[in-house]
């Protein structure tokens, strides 16, 4: 939002929030009507020019984020967080607003008369007109907005973004959107009424307009020198991405829309344009501190990645009535990511003091970590990873899952690979209540719960477990007057529940009213008490000192993390020389991470309870 907005700031269709795409369902319902009873077909490519259009700049933002993670390039080095997400998450209202512009001239302007597919004279005149009066009307009309009364009416809003990425370029107040419109509309309009006008004139230009706005937008240097050396002029009619980020970090110079050379001929072009072009271009990639490697978990978790859709990465996963409505597509989506990702990818990339930590995904789901057949490719995508991140010095690896058959195959690592078990396991101990005399055990037995239980018993709790195999199996973790705290039991009583995989709706369905459930596994329990409290899985809130925080961990909060990568995060941190994984091996002195977590300003969850006095140390 500007710093005074003014008038016709908000978009027509903002009430209607995530559903403002309904605005233009009785459009494509004329189109495919048109279609189907053959009075019109060009309506129909209306329609297709606008989900172009949505892909075109998807495929810019999922690109752009990619290369940005890795560093290669990258011009300028500063974060982006949840405030800029949700300011551009408005990216897509001109795609919409130009979609009924031109069904508007198509239906009552041209209406049934069919326009051809390519004229070339249309195309050169559509040439012609951009870079005569478009740019330089625009030039004038963008040195104007960043006079003191427009600027912070409308223009700040987009200037907010000191790091851009390539939905920057149109996240605009509604009234300036309609001034670029009108200036971009030139060519076209001309070519109309010219008589010109052809359907690839106007999916070219659009095209072009897209491809540039996301050019200069895009955060990394793309144009290779030979592009300007071989034709030194280019540089007069074509900017680089590094041209137009100095215009938003120094905001009085480089006024242009897409061709420089008014710049250049007004003496607004930023001095620094050369140097930092070429200085970007130089710039390799990253070598980080810490690399967290994960995995998907349910099929919408796809949407959790900050490669893809901002707006949904940005808020916790949970079930949107829409992500079933996008069920085909989620499908197509994840099939093509597991089918032609055959190593490990950086997609996300964190900074916490010092520290710089990429995330890698590793394109499997947590279905295929059960599949014998799937187990030897994600076991040699893992140990490639390990292997990658050894030879370029990374100190550590934070694994998602138990690393220790790795470390007994390559003895000689210098990477340090982590589980996270221990703070994971003491964060659930630090999530129980002062005072608390019992709790319900059920759930896989798991290093995360072993640690627990032992932990609990030897502090003279009780532990109630429902299950004879799982005592026995916990029982056997435990010595001397400990094995008295481990109880098998039929009675569900108990207010404070430790769950993990396994929990039985049925089982819930006994809890007494007001029971809180506490994870102790990395998949939330289905919440079907609604008399219940349910805590989140073990997790902590981080610094905020933490830079490049703008996607959420699955159905955790924003900038919260799951307790296995702060896990390895401290790790990094502190600069400890041990590995931590193994599935059997115990954790790794609990007390110890948990106190180096909480010195380095990562901070516990509070549980979701009406009363929250009497809790443990630090909420």
């Amino acid at each position: 939002m500007a710093s005074r907005p003014g008038f016709l700031t908000d978009w027509p269709w903002t009430p209607l929030g995530s559903f403002k795409y309904l605005v233009l369902a009785p459009l494509v319902i004329d189109s495919i009507y048109s279609y189907a009873t053959l009075r019109d077909h060009d309506k129909l490519l209306v329609v297709a020019l606008m989900v172009w259009r949505i892909v075109h700049s998807q495929a810019w933002i999922s690109f752009s984020r990619y290369r940005t993670a890795k560093g290669t390039t990258r011009i300028v080095n500063k974060s982006i967080e949840f405030e800029q997400v949700d300011r551009e998450r408005t990216w897509d209202d001109q795609i919409i607003f130009n979609t009924i512009i031109v069904y508007l001239v198509k239906a009552y302007v041209i209406r049934n008369n069919p326009v051809p597919f390519w004229r070339l004279d249309g195309v050169v005149l559509t040439v012609l007109l951009h870079a005569g009066p478009v740019e330089f009307i625009y030039y004038w009309f963008h040195r104007a907005l960043h006079h003191h009364y427009l600027y912070s009416r409308y223009h700040s809003h987009h200037h907010s973004s000191i790091v851009t990425e390539p939905i920057t370029s149109v996240v605009h107040p509604f009234a300036e959107h309609i001034g670029y419109t009108l200036i971009l509309g030139i060519p076209l309009i001309t070519c109309l009424l010219c008589g010109t006008v052809s359907v690839a004139s106007l999916f070219l230009y659009l095209t072009y307009i897209d491809f540039m706005n996301n050019l200069g937008h895009c955060n990394f240097e793309l144009i290779p020198k030979p592009f300007f050396s071989l034709f030194p002029p280019l540089k007069f009619i074509c900017y680089t991405p590094s041209f137009h980020s100095l215009h938003h970090t120094q905001f009085r110079t480089n006024y242009s829309l897409f061709m420089p050379m008014y710049d250049y001929i007004y003496g607004t072009n930023d001095k620094c344009s050369d140097s930092l072009y070429e200085t970007s271009l130089e710039k390799e990639e990253e070598k980080p501190d810490a690399i967290h490697l994960t995995h998907l978990t349910s099929l919408d978790s796809i949407y959790q990645l900050r490669l893809g859709f901002a707006s949904l990465s940005s808020h916790p996963l949970s079930s949107r009535c829409y992500l079933l409505l996008m069920r085909p597509f989620t499908q197509i989506l994840s099939s093509i990511l597991i089918s032609f990702s055959s190593r490990t990818f950086v997609f996300e990339r964190n900074r916490f003091g010092d520290l710089t930590i990429h995330s890698h995904l590793l394109p499997k789901f947590s279905s295929h970590y059960i599949s014998q057949q799937c187990k030897e490719s994600i076991n040699k995508m893992i140990e490639t990873a390990i292997i990658e991140a050894n030879k370029k010095g990374v100190k550590g690896e934070d694994l998602n899952g138990y690393g220790e058959m790795y470390v007994r195959k390559h003895p000689k690592l210098k990477i340090r690979i982590v589980d996270g078990s221990s703070l994971a396991a003491e964060v659930v101990v630090h999530s129980i209540p002062v005072g608390t005399r019992e709790v319900l055990f059920r759930g896989q037995v798991t290093k995360v719960a072993r640690a627990i239980v032992i932990s609990l018993c030897q502090n003279g709790i009780k532990v109630m477990v429902l299950r004879e195999e799982e005592h026995c199996t916990l029982a056997g973790y435990l010595g001397g007057h400990c094995k008295e705290n481990l109880v098998l039991t039929t009675n569900y009583s108990p207010m404070i529940w430790l769950v993990g995989d396994g929990l039985s709706k049925e089982e819930q369905k006994m809890a007494t009213k007001g029971t809180r459930f506490l994870p102790f596994s990395q998949f939330p329990p289905t919440q079907l008490r609604k008399d219940c409290f349910y805590h989140t899985t073990p997790a902590m809130i981080i610094p905020d000192s933490a830079q490049n925080i703008d996607s959420c961990e699955n159905w955790l909060g924003r900038r919260v993390m799951s307790a296995w990568r702060v896990g390895g995060i401290v790790h990094a941190l502190e600069g400890w020389e041990e590995h931590e994984c193994g599935l059997d091996g115990p954790v790794v002195n609990p007390p110890r991470v948990w106190e180096a977590a909480l010195r380095n300003g990562f901070k516990p969850l509070v549980l979701p309870s009406v009363e929250t006095k009497g809790l443990s140390n630090g909420y």
